[in-house]
């Protein structure tokens, strides 16, 4: 199956050439063939640092990510291995290995800092991995962190490069640092620290108003705001052998360093139980798909010379991804009732219950797969092709009745025909003869079972065909006076009339039975989207609050160190969060309301029926469906 999709040996994702960044292709269609969801691990460092050998613990190979085994450079742009999650059996587990930074042989650092914001832009997981220490000069290194800035923006307004880096918290993945070679010994004062401790001593901000200080504490300053979640690994040496070092890849488990083994270990089972499947902000649940879709806009942007936006990324994704919805929510519908629907049904009700069933859950597909229909576009397109198809399969039902009804009929009235052409009735009481052979047949025909909702309507039309025959019958029929003639034509009058009213009456029952179904249909949309609004604002809200808590804590620990000014500006940061979540709890009602009118609006276009038969408005509807 494509969602388990899983590959031999990586391949490269996104390619440079020339400082030129393009997708390949190849590994996009491997990317988007998963519709499992996917745990994305990047990680990025200075080239020759043993980035890939990491990955490759990862996938649990020794080969995979090319190792080099001299200074130059050995990945170029981004490599992608896809495997199965070695402990979520629903998820893939996408690692990506970028190409060293700080390469001597490139010749634009630019690119490094692309390959550093894509591998953000695409992880759930960003691993930056350096070598001996944490220390000035490594930190210096990390610059890349300090320009995203200038390369991501979060929303579409042209000012709002720089100006949102305040929300980066909410969508940025979440950092590990691994420190390989690590020889010190993790303690400070004395006093025996983790590489957690380690890693937040040296995010510590140096005090001073010099522009050197500042220039030294802007590295940490964006790893602190931009990442909440942090961690740290510090790994030995592989071996102490310098000839195995240079062939990792080679090297046997027996011939490994047992603290680095353990060491290794720990990382991978950190990575495996804790890093978290890529999701956009309002949790909507990234599979390789939508990451291959968001890729190619990242990409396709940096190439042109524009900066990628967050918003337009996902603005773009929702429409095709709605658009599939739409389609696979159809599918599903069409599936469910040729499946369920034995032609032809008693009465339409049986049809029209089993239809409200599959657009019930296809109304629910719709929900689970489309995000950002503001404007019900994609809901009122579904809502469209699902009452045409319903309509469809009530027609399909209506011909197979009156084909099976007409089928039973000329079965049934075989004698009585031939009689008719053989002049049988055209006797002294051949009318009375008649009358019984065509009650005969009407009496076999109600016992007919299953023959549909055409049932009265085609046996109606069968005997307004014998109309003629059946007059000229009796007016010839030399038994019976003329009294007798007018009283009997009076009585087929009569039963003529019965049946037009009866069909009638049956006609006006479906045109009710049709509307309450166009009800039904309303009150599932607007019942399911607003469960679903629901949902997505405490979902929203849940990510504010946890901003908020980050904000929080990163303006006491700005306290403590003493930088009054930089923890005043967090302030303001933390109230305007704090009145944004107030004003969304204090605006529910009334958002709900407008966008539930704007939904009944629109589908009362497409849902005539809606609302008339039960004397109700829409809007006033919207209010009882909750």
């Amino acid at each position: 199956m494509a969602s388990a999709v899983s590959m031999e040996a990586p391949i490269c994702l996104v390619e440079n050439r020339n400082g030129e960044l393009t997708v390949n292709l190849q590994a996009l269609r491997i990317l988007t063939s998963i519709t499992k969801p996917v745990v994305v691990v990047a990680i990025v460092g200075m080239y020759r640092t043993g980035k890939s050998y990491l990955m490759n613990r990862l996938a649990g190979k020794n080969t995979g990510f090319s190792l080099g085994s001299t200074v130059q450079s050995h990945t170029k742009g981004i490599w992608m291995w896809c495997v199965p999650h070695p402990r979520k059996l629903d998820h893939t587990l996408v690692l990506l290995d970028t190409e060293g930074l700080g390469d001597v042989e490139k010749g634009d650092s630019k690119n490094d800092s692309w390959i550093f914001a894509l591998a953000i832009l695409l992880s759930s997981t960003f691993v930056y991995n350096s070598m001996n220490t944490i220390n000035h000069q490594a930190l210096e290194q990390m610059q890349y962190v300090t320009e995203l800035t200038k390369l991501i923006k979060v929303k579409s307004s042209p000012n709002a490069v720089g100006e949102d880096s305040a929300e980066f918290v909410g969508f940025f993945p979440d950092f590990v640092w691994t420190v390989r070679d690590f020889t010190l010994e993790l303690k400070v004062d004395g006093r025996t620290i983790t590489a957690d401790d380690y890693l937040e001593n040296a995010l510590k901000l140096s005090k001073g108003n010099h522009p050197k200080v500042e220039i030294v504490n802007l590295p940490r300053e964006c790893i602190r705001k931009f990442f909440p979640k942090r961690k740290c690994f510090t790994f030995d040496r592989p071996t102490n052998d310098k000839s195995l070092l240079a062939h990792l890849e080679d090297v046997q488990e027996s011939q490994l360093e047992p603290a680095f083994k353990d060491q290794a270990d720990n990382f991978c089972s950190y990575i495996f139980s804790t890093a978290k499947p890529k999701t956009l902000s309002g949790g909507i649940v990234v599979n390789g798909n939508r990451l291959g879709k968001l890729l190619e806009t990242y990409v396709k942007t940096i190439s042109s010379g524009d900066i990628p936006c967050l918003e337009n990324a996902v603005l773009a994704l929702a429409q095709t991804e709605n658009s599939a919805a739409v389609q696979k929510a159809t599918e599903h519908y069409v599936e469910q009732m040729v499946l369920q629907v034995v032609f032809p049904t008693e009465t339409l009700q049986d049809l029209l219950s089993l239809h409200t069933d599959c657009e019930k859950e296809a109304i629910s597909i719709f929900m689970k797969h489309s995000f950002k229909d503001d404007t019900h576009k994609f809901q009122e397109e579904l809502v469209k092709i699902l009452e045409s198809k319903k309509d469809d399969f009530i027609h399909q039902n209506e011909e197979e009745s009156i084909k099976y009804c007409q089928t039973k009929l000329e079965y049934l009235s075989k004698n009585l025909m031939e009689a008719i052409s053989q002049g049988t009735f055209s006797v002294p009481g051949g009318y009375k003869l008649y009358r019984k052979e065509r009650e005969k047949i009407m009496n076999d025909y109600h016992q007919v079972p299953r023959k549909g909702v055409k049932a009265d309507e085609v046996l109606q039309r069968f005997l307004q065909s014998l109309a003629m025959t059946e007059e000229s019958i009796l007016q010839t029929d030399q038994a019976l006076t003329e009294q007798e003639k007018a009283l009997e034509a009076e009585q087929v009058k009569r039963e003529a009339a019965e049946k037009e009213q009866s069909l009638l009456k049956q006609q006006q029952m479906e045109m009710q039975q049709k509307m309450e179904a166009q009800q039904r249909t309303y009150e599932e949309n607007v019942k399911q989207l607003e469960k679903k609004m629901e949902e997505e604002r405490i979902q929203i809200l849940r990510e504010q609050e946890m901003i908020l808590d980050h904000k929080l804590k990163e303006q006491k620990k700005l306290l403590e160190e003493g930088f009054h000014a930089k923890a005043e500006e967090m302030k303001r940061q933390v109230e305007d969060l704090q009145n944004k979540i107030k004003d969304a709890e204090r605006q529910k009602p009334s958002l709900f309301s407008s966008i539930l009118d704007g939904l009944g609006d629109a589908l009362m276009i497409v849902l005539p029926g809606v609302g008339k038969f039960f004397g109700l408005g829409v809007k006033a509807l919207s209010k009882t469906v909750s």
